[in-house]
């Protein structure tokens, strides 16, 4: 077992370095961060955890909920993993989020999902949908406003909250002001599965064109939709040209959709989200934006 560890961390060293690697990085370091992930909250701060949204052991949130809150706004937070591994409660997810927002009056939802091989990435967007759905209708009860949600995604995460802002189909009846899209690179299926792509693609995507269609934020987007900001980063090869074309498109119809290139690796760019700095305050500008009052 030792052995086993010791190997999976030089594994996630060697992949850290490669920057071309950003989700295969996001797959080992989730996964050890789930298991090291730590608990300690902000002064101030109630944890409500494991609020259930279906029958699945997978199909919850935690809730992260400041002092004295009264209709605040609500970031709804999607973590990443390949589709296939990540934890609403590691550290890189929630952490700084929480300790930033939730000081400035903002409620935080971090969200679970069933993951590959027992749920694909259509089945994905489809929980997080229903966990949106289960947070509004429970948001008064924490001192929210479900008319003041931000849905917020990393890597995997941040395709399938991409494509909840672009298809109204799986969208349903829901509503929200923006999104902000944590560095990824899979907002083209077509594009990246017709290329060289990396195998986690071919776990996630399979063979079939319809289905890469189906579940493609960039294909999928076909009107006006909510705003959207694409954080990206530069140390990558392929996550700004994603970025960049959903933009243009996105811009055809009318969507405000931003992108903000990051001198961070993907993990970086998740994990370092709420220190103070720079990027944090472009991606709240971003959010302040949104709300219908000063903040």
């Amino acid at each position: 077992m030792h052995f086993r560890r010791l190997a999976s961390l030089a594994l996630l060293a060697a992949l850290t370095s490669s920057a071309s690697a950003g989700p295969l990085r996001d797959f080992f370091a989730t996964r050890h961060a789930a298991r090291t992930g730590g608990d300690q909250l902000p002064a101030g701060v109630t944890l409500v955890r494991d609020v259930s949204y279906g029958s699945d052991p997978r199909q919850t949130f935690d809730v992260y909920i400041p002092k004295a809150a009264a209709k605040a706004p609500v970031i709804f937070m999607v973590h990443g993993g390949a589709w296939k591994t990540g934890d609403k409660g590691a550290d890189r997810v929630a952490g700084n989020k929480v300790a930033y927002w939730c000081a400035r009056g903002y409620i935080l939802v971090s969200a679970n999902y069933r993951m590959l091989p027992d749920a694909d990435p259509l089945t994905q967007a489809r929980d997080v949908a229903s966990a949106i759905a289960e947070a509004q209708a429970k948001a008064a009860g924490w001192g929210g406003d479900r008319a003041q949600f931000i849905l917020m995604g990393h890597s995997a995460g941040a395709h399938l909250v991409a494509l909840l802002s672009s298809s109204p189909a799986l969208a349903g009846p829901l509503r929200w002001l923006g999104t902000v899209a944590l560095d990824s690179a899979a907002l083209d299926i077509e594009q990246i599965m017709q290329g060289r792509h990396m195998r986690l693609y071919d776990d996630a995507f399979g063979k079939d064109l319809a289905y890469w269609r189906a579940i493609s934020p960039y294909a999928q987007l076909a009107q006006a939709g909510q705003p959207l900001l694409a954080v990206c980063s530069s140390q990558r090869s392929d996550s700004c040209e994603q970025a960049r074309r959903y933009a243009a498109k996105a811009g055809g119809f009318g969507t405000r959709v931003q992108v903000s290139a990051q001198d961070l690796s993907h993990m970086e760019i998740n994990q370092s989200l709420g220190q103070e700095g720079a990027y944090t305050q472009a991606v709240d500008q971003f959010i302040r934006s949104l709300l219908p009052g000063p903040r």
